[in-house]
């Protein structure tokens, strides 16, 4: 912790006075604190504390530049090395989610690339109610780690999951996080993440389930262990990791350009997206009116991306696909692997509702070219993506790309 520049963000909430307790923890650890309070938490306790215990400024406001040399709210994101938000209201959490900046705090939020840990307080119903889970599952599906609040007596007379997690926890999962490495720096990896759509006319397009979920996890953690990040995506409801190169396209044709383009920059290629297998033969240049019980549409087939990676490939670059199946998982994982000259294929059973396609859980089964290399359980897609990147990296370890 010596030395370590940590963000605290402190919200309105009874249990900011454990801030406090965090601040003095922190600091006495050797951290740099700089505390950020939002209006509300000035209400419950006076920056003042927060001063003395971090020594430093205590920031509110974010028009209140002290220094003309910088712009404040982008100096302390740039510097940070990690963003703890504790206790965080159920009214900083949607904010976050929804990408406002309204205030020093949120503001910094957007701005920073440093890892975020969040610590929800508030009152038990509050934190169950299904907005508030929907924005928590929202911002880790970015990254955003949380440590969950405890069960108890709540200062507003109910018992349950709400109360601030202990400072102590809090202390040790700020040093876990801290202590994560940084083993990507380097290198420059290029994942391919999303559905495309084939256009029939202007208004219809065939296209996919894939929600990009599990691409996007990929870039994340690859961007948050230091890689660059190189993201070639589809059409998707999904915000870009903070830090990502992003190439949006729509077309499978579109996206094989795109890849190809970036191909010689990339040490890594993890090509996650659900690339379409056909496309229409003729797209009609107005909308096809329904006039017929039915019609017929001719496909062609589109580029293979995977197999022209894999044969225009370096040799010292990593290949590694993802096999989205419903049956025979192993055996059309393992042809797949040989017929498109990729290092690994990670495949999964997409018939399975609560993992695969537009859901935040996976289960794969990863296969090289001596056949089965790991086998994880269900876990979410950030857990599957770290994992997979450390498999990789074990990879190029043993290839001594050190």
């Amino acid at each position: 912790m010596e030395g370590k520049r940590i963000v605290l963000g402190v919200t309105g909430g009874i249990a900011a006075y454990k801030a406090a307790d965090l601040c003095s923890r922190l600091s006495k650890l050797g951290a740099q604190v700089q505390v950020i309070m939002t209006e509300s938490a000035t209400r419950f306790i006076s920056p003042m504390t927060f001063q003395t215990l971090s020594r430093n400024d205590v920031l509110v406001d974010v028009f209140d530049e002290r220094n003309p040399n910088v712009v404040a709210h982008v100096a302390i994101a740039d510097n940070a090395d990690l963003l703890v938000v504790a206790p965080a209201t159920a009214n900083v959490i949607a904010k976050m989610a929804s990408g406002l900046a309204d205030d020093m705090l949120t503001t910094v939020f957007l701005a920073t690339r440093a890892p975020v840990l969040v610590a929800p307080a508030m009152n038990v119903h509050m934190y169950r109610h299904w907005t508030v889970q929907e924005n928590i599952r929202r911002l880790k599906a970015h990254g955003v780690e949380f440590i969950d609040p405890v069960e108890g007596l709540l200062a507003c007379g109910y018992e349950g999951q709400g109360k601030l997690a202990d400072p102590a926890d809090i202390v040790a999962k700020i040093q876990t996080m801290l202590a994560k490495k940084r083993d990507w720096s380097g290198r420059t990896v290029l994942v391919t993440a999303g559905p495309t759509r084939e256009p029939l006319d202007p208004v219809r397009f065939f296209s996919n389930r894939s929600s990009g979920k599990m691409g996007y996890a990929i870039a994340a953690a690859a961007q948050r262990r230091g890689a660059r990040v190189l993201l070639v995506t589809g059409p998707t409801s999904m915000r870009p990791p903070a830090g990502v190169d992003v190439t949006a396209v729509e077309t499978a044709e579109q996206m094989y350009e795109a890849v190809m383009a970036r191909l010689p920059e990339a040490d890594v290629v993890i090509k996650a997206a659900a690339v379409a297998d056909y496309t229409p033969v003729q797209v009609a240049e107005q909308k096809i009116k329904k006039t017929m019980d039915e019609i017929n549409v001719r496909l062609r087939r589109t580029p293979d991306i995977l197999a022209e990676i894999g044969r225009r490939r370096r040799p010292e670059q990593c290949i590694v696909g993802f096999a989205a199946e419903t049956e025979q998982i192993e055996q059309y994982a393992r042809e797949k692997l040989l017929r498109k000259g990729a290092d690994f294929i990670v495949a999964n059973d997409v018939s399975q509702s609560d993992i695969g396609f537009d859901v935040d859980n996976n289960r794969v089964a990863v296969y090289g070219k001596d056949g089965l290399v790991a086998a994880w359980p269900t876990m979410s897609k950030q857990e599957v993506a770290d994992k997979l990147l450390d498999l990789v990296m074990h990879h190029l370890m043993k290839k001594g790309q050190t």
